[in-house]
């Protein structure tokens, strides 16, 4: 049986959660679907697996192109606005076979059931043009009167190779492009909600668009450190001392 990777969803806000030690954890809720495929891509016809997805939100149908109407009404589906591809993962042997993704299926955050992290795609918040102070973090100039602080200082040598190096950290367009945050581990799944709670921060603002997929390089657990099960061998050779 083939089953979709991925979700898209909404960034809903960041909160606090504490665990059962007591200690709180920074969390981001997420709007996870509900989501409906528009489209099985299979390697006989398109070269490769995947399946495109919709987020399902009131659009008006006269906001789309006419492409994009044609191929809603071509399998009598709603007009969607948000729409991205994800990979496909079948049980068991064999390969996705055609028939084993219908398109009209709902995508819901229940895939994510029994999942411990996820990879988050998102598009990081705009701040226009800045300095290297804002961008790079750049420590700056003197700060007392008569020097200018946020200067961005020498950028190359005049002799050799009298030129500035490819990568040069400046001043320049900051944010608004796409990042991937991986390994967000999940505190919680609201199915009746459609909910997915994360721990760590999300790129991008309150109600921008992201596209939650399972973790392709999930980290793996350490062994001995088990929590309370672990064993101090500095404190275990202290009692063994005061038995002795």
């Amino acid at each position: 049986m083939a089953r979709v990777t991925g979700i898209l969803g909404k960034k809903v806000g960041m909160t606090q959660l504490f665990d059962s030690k007591g200690e709180v954890r920074p969390a981001t809720v997420l709007q996870a679907g509900p989501c409906v495929i528009t489209q099985h891509k299979t390697q006989t016809r398109d070269g490769y697996e995947s399946a495109q997805i919709g987020l399902v939100e009131f659009v008006k149908e006269k906001k789309l192109t006419k492409a994009m109407q044609g191929h809603f009404a071509k399998h009598n589906l709603p007009p969607v606005k948000f729409l991205r591809e994800v990979g496909i993962e079948v049980d068991g042997a064999g390969e996705a076979s055609d028939g084993a993704l219908k398109v009209g299926e709902r995508v819901l955050v229940d895939i994510f059931e029994g999942e411990r992290f996820v990879d988050v795609i998102g598009v990081s918040k705009g701040h226009g043009f800045q300095g290297v102070v804002k961008r790079h973090h750049f420590g700056g100039g003197p700060k007392s009167h008569g020097s200018m602080f946020q200067i961005t200082g020498s950028i190359g040598s005049s002799a050799f190779p009298s030129r500035v190096f490819k990568g040069m950290r400046m001043s320049g367009h900051m944010g608004n492009t796409r990042v991937t945050t991986r390994n967000l581990r999940i505190l919680g799944v609201d199915k009746e909600e459609n909910l997915l709670v994360v721990e760590g921060s999300v790129p991008g603002a309150n109600g921008g668009y992201i596209v939650i997929s399972k973790a392709k390089k999930p980290p793996r657990e350490r062994r001995g450190f088990a929590g309370a099960t672990t064993v101090d061998p500095l404190k275990a050779a202290k009692r063994a001392a005061k038995k002795a």
